[in-house]
């Protein structure tokens, strides 16, 4: 891993020629992601992120944190005990140099050594999961992290509208694996990244997954086709 956004991140914090990210997805074109976009504060975040932290109580576990803006909020507005958690060394190492206390670069399944009351997984948080095949591996380790009576806050986004439709409104899909697994890549200042698997997926897909796995869930909120779910044991 090359850890092209965690040197947008670390780029942007120090002001060193930051440029804007490049993404792309294998249902997709090229699209702008402005690195300043991962800096932001709670009254630029989206509704979905905005409930999420609302929500949050108790010790507080975030996956996937990248520049941190939702574990600073979480720690020095809410005043809550908050791990930042992300596979990227760089945007680790800028979280700790935005103040937060406590942040760790390491990849969520080999976290471990603690448990938390909640687990937020933001900005389609269901794409750390990869595909389908591997989902339970995940929620597994999701359900070993959570204390009981925890919580669990997940967003995603159900992309069947990226979709072409017939003119009976029939949708046109991949006759093979599931229509939200999707390769990603991200560019930066010339540099790619290698593809990964990412994985954005309906809420009744995500249901039956998750009740599989010994977790109750409940939608909390839709924003058009996007979606935040809590999830407990």
């Amino acid at each position: 891993m090359k850890d092209l956004m965690g040197k947008a991140i670390r780029d942007y914090y120090h002001q060193e020629n930051p440029q804007d990210l490049q993404t792309e997805t294998s249902i997709s074109e090229l699209d702008e992601l402005p690195v300043a976009y991962l800096f932001r504060d709670f009254e630029e975040m989206n509704e979905i992120e905005q409930k999420a932290l609302e929500l949050s109580h108790g010790k507080i576990l975030d996956i996937g944190a990248g520049a941190g803006s939702h574990s600073l909020y979480l720690q020095n507005e809410r005043h809550l005990d908050v791990t930042a958690l992300d596979i990227s060394p760089k945007s680790i190492e800028v979280c700790r140099l935005r103040g937060i206390k406590k942040a760790v670069a390491e990849n969520m399944l080999y976290f471990s050594g603690e448990t938390f009351d909640t687990i937020l997984l933001l900005m389609n948080g269901t794409g750390i999961f990869q595909s389908l095949p591997v989902i339970d591996i995940y929620l597994k380790k999701l359900y070993s992290l959570l204390n009981e009576g925890g919580q669990i806050l997940i967003d995603s986004t159900d992309i069947l509208y990226m979709f072409d439709r017939d003119e009976d409104g029939g949708v046109y899909i991949p006759a093979e694996g599931y229509y939200g697994e999707l390769d990603y890549i991200v560019h930066y200042k010339g540099e790619s990244e290698d593809p990964i698997k990412w994985l954005y997926l309906d809420f009744n897909t995500l249901k039956n997954a998750a009740e599989n796995n010994g977790f109750k869930i409940e939608k909390l909120l839709k924003d058009e086709d996007a979606y935040l779910a809590r999830l407990t044991k």
